[in-house]
């Protein structure tokens, strides 16, 4: 009887925006530990500090670093299956809407980038993004298969076993350290022209690449497959069959974490072809299982009246995931890059969460400020409306 009654409760999109902004959040405590891809940190902290330092590194890291990013491109696939399915139930194709679309999330990128040296993730949104034009219109079965195929990693097993039956074999060098390392030059040297320049210049190309060598490519595409799936199948939709599927991806991704996690960190004791190999692939699967692991609690834990209303205001901050997203990019080179305040050097990893937290809930405030007056957040609202330009929407 609670279960009905909590289900009634609890819509699907309810769901998809708190589960969004919590992804956006363990987004932004990351990038304050990684102070935004700039490397720069005390050196004479005391030693309890060291201690509490490392702790809190490798609490936020193993909990969301490349988990938040992994929700962040599935609910993207997610919300494609919505606007293309709304689409297609008034006979229209979404498709060439969908592509323009991706150029305006290139502007997103260009303008996020500018103050993200190297680190941008939304132009490898807009390059993987052709995936789901491609596959909008392929059955069910298709679209999982291609999910699967990506989600396996088969660049990585390419070079793998190209380096098996040739010992000689390299992989393709991009240059990506030599590229940041241009990056923090230009970073430190604190002027804001060259600054944003070489931001959207070579911080994309470095990054794009990096994207490259750590098998984002391919784990970006299978998860934006794998949301447009779940969003087909409505496993979103609070129902009792849906809530068991859950409970058994819970347990079988949670099963599956540990005997991956024990490969990837076996496999990053061998060379270094394998490591950028086969390393690469055990590192995506154990960080898949542990998204799911995440995305799958989070799911059932909503269906409790007390949790949905303890985290209601993920939901806000969820609906203005793209304006949060860059806000938090300005906020970042403003405290810690020589064009803004320079605080990096005196902020280790607790006093980063810290101001990463403190951002956080300067944004959740604004977030509930502007959508009791508005519909949409600022950048979500010029999306929408130059997306369906021309028509009246």
């Amino acid at each position: 009887m609670g279960m009905k009654q909590r289900i009634k409760k609890n819509p699907r999109i309810e769901v998809v925006d708190a589960l969004r902004g919590f992804a956006v959040m363990a987004i932004i405590l990351v990038h304050n530990l990684e102070h935004f891809i700039f490397p720069v940190y005390p050196t004479d902290s005391p030693g309890w500090l060291n201690i509490l330092d490392q702790g809190v590194f490798n609490g936020v890291f193993s909990l969301f670093a490349g988990k938040a990013y992994a929700i962040f491109a599935l609910l993207f696939g997610f919300t494609f299956y919505i606007q293309s399915n709304n689409q297609k139930r008034q006979g229209k194709d979404f498709g060439c809407r969908f592509l323009w679309r991706l150029v305006l999330l290139a502007g997103f990128a260009t303008l996020n980038a500018a103050f993200f040296p190297a680190g941008d993730v939304l132009l490898l949104f807009v390059a993987v993004g052709l995936v789901l034009f491609f596959a909008r219109n392929w059955s069910d079965k298709a679209v999982l298969i291609a999910a699967v195929i990506f989600l396996l990693q088969p660049v990585e097993w390419y070079h793998y076993i190209a380096s098996l039956i040739n010992p000689a074999y390299q992989l393709p060098d991009l240059k990506v350290d030599e590229m940041y390392a241009e990056v923090a030059e230009y970073t430190k040297a604190g002027n804001f022209g060259a600054f944003i320049l070489g931001n959207i210049t070579l911080g994309q190309k470095a990054s794009l690449l990096w994207a490259v060598n750590a098998g984002r490519f391919s784990q970006t595409a299978g998860l934006f497959l794998l949301g447009f799936y779940i969003g087909r199948k409505q496993w979103f939709v609070a129902s009792e069959s849906n809530l068991r599927l859950w409970v058994r991806i819970l347990i079988a991704s949670a099963i599956a974490f540990a005997p991956l996690y024990t490969l990837k960190e076996l496999v990053v004791k061998s060379g270094a072809i394998v490591q950028q190999t086969a390393g690469t692939a055990f590192d995506m699967w154990q960080k898949l299982a542990f998204t799911l692991v995440l995305v799958s609690s989070f799911v059932l834990l909503y269906q409790s009246k007390k949790f949905s209303s303890m985290v209601s205001n993920l939901r806000f901050y969820g609906k203005m995931s793209l304006t949060n997203y860059i806000v938090q990019s300005i906020i970042g080179a403003i405290v810690y890059f020589p064009v803004g305040l320079y605080l990096a050097p005196y902020c280790g990893y607790t006093i980063s969460l810290i101001i990463g937290i403190c951002t956080f809930l300067m944004q959740v405030r604004f977030c509930k400020w502007w959508l009791n007056r508005h519909k949409q957040g600022p950048l979500e609202h010029i999306w929408h409306k130059w997306t369906w330009m021309g028509t009246n929407k």
